[in-house]
């Protein structure tokens, strides 16, 4: 479905907005446009990477919005962010995807009826900076679950999957975060114009976001490990009171074990005190391992 928002007569250029075009529309817009062919594919691929190429008369943008699905495992590209490709020049703007948005395009519309559009560029600069924006809603949701875990690994009994958990926070903070590294050349090409406020507080924008996702990055790296090291302290611990627990036991199996040979001549036999012989040596045996550990401060 072709939406026409921006007129060459209004605007000065023209901003075709195209939801989940056929094959033949493609194909018809391709040629009317002169598109690349290479392009046309790319742009129908629903799960290619952000890019940005540039041609002889037009330029070429793929950029990944995010995408709240829900889904707390969700942890693929297609799964956390939808695809929006743009073929943009100074007398036309094409924006191909294959399911709306309405709410992401309503900035920018706003800004056409308000007259700060006043050129091509200046309505690609609000898009970009309305597809960063996407991520600002997951940014701050990531932020909350690292505290949480944070706070689960540091403070709280682990009754929970906790490392299930950091895996898919991991997986999508480091998702998300590639998204936007391989958005770099996108912004790079948006605020080529020094002196430019707008674009320039689109990449301060990018450059804020990245920043962030790179310290969500390094905290969740950091939990994982402290996880594992209090993991493997916890295991620790348990082998240290099992070791204990045999270290006591094992003179007193080799004491029963002596006297349960059932051997014909062993004299204590049929002694009298026998039994109550052996557990008092038992206990000795009991009392002098138990001092040992608190001599040596193993207890």
């Amino acid at each position: 479905m072709q939406n026409l928002l921006a007129t060459k007569e209004d605007h000065g250029f023209e901003w075709i907005d195209i939801t989940d075009p056929t094959t033949e529309e493609f194909t018809e817009l391709a040629n009317q446009y002169k598109l690349h062919p290479a392009l046309v594919n790319d742009c129908m691929q629903p799960d290619h990477l952000p890019k940005y190429e540039r041609m002889e008369k037009y330029s070429f943008i793929i950029f990944r919005i995010h995408n709240e699905n829900g889904t707390v495992e969700a942890d693929t590209v297609q799964e956390l962010t939808h695809k929006i490709a743009i073929f943009y020049s100074e007398n036309f703007i094409l924006t191909i995807h294959r399911r709306p948005h309405t709410m992401l395009f309503d900035s920018v519309i706003q800004l056409l009826r308000s007259h700060r559009c006043n050129s091509s560029a200046d309505l690609l600069n609000g898009l970009v900076s309305a597809c960063l924006n996407t991520y600002e809603d997951p940014l701050n949701s990531l932020a909350k679950s690292v505290d949480y875990y944070e706070e689960v690994v540091f403070l709280r009994p682990k009754k929970i999957p906790l490392l299930k958990g950091l895996y898919y926070l991991k997986r999508k903070i480091d998702l998300l975060k590639r998204m936007l590294i391989l958005s770099y050349d996108i912004i790079d090409a948006v605020d080529s114009e020094e002196g430019n406020v707008n674009t320039r507080d689109t990449r301060d924008q990018y450059v804020k976001f990245q920043n962030m996702f790179d310290s969500l990055s390094e905290n969740i790296h950091q939990l994982l490990s402290i996880y594992f090291s209090a993991s493997s302290q916890k295991t620790n611990e348990i082998m240290r009171i099992l070791t204990i627990f045999s270290v006591f036991f094992m003179p007193l199996t080799f004491i029963v074990g002596v006297y349960g040979m059932n051997f014909d001549f062993m004299p204590e036999l049929h002694w009298k005190f026998g039994y109550p012989s052996v557990m008092a040596s038992m206990v000795v045996v009991i009392i002098v391992i138990y001092t040992w550990f608190k001599k040596n401060r193993w207890l």
